[in-house]
């Protein structure tokens, strides 16, 4: 019988897996000195981005989803 992969819960936090397969995460920079950011730009933290390229693959396997 195998090993079981542990989830890496740090990612798990961070990191979101889609139905399809595509990785979300939050941006940096919107957790404080947002008073001098525009108004624009904090409306743009609140939009989870997508992750692309090799270090995608390395989140998903980290979260045993690949």
């Amino acid at each position: 019988m195998g090993y079981k992969q542990k989830t890496r819960k740090s990612v798990a936090k961070r990191f979101k897996i889609t139905a399809s397969g595509k990785v979300l995460f939050r941006g940096q920079g919107g957790r404080h000195l947002r008073r001098k950011k525009s108004k624009r730009t904090i409306r743009g933290f609140n939009v989870p981005r997508v992750m692309t390229g090799k270090f995608a693959k390395k989140i998903r396997q980290a979260l045993g989803k690949a």
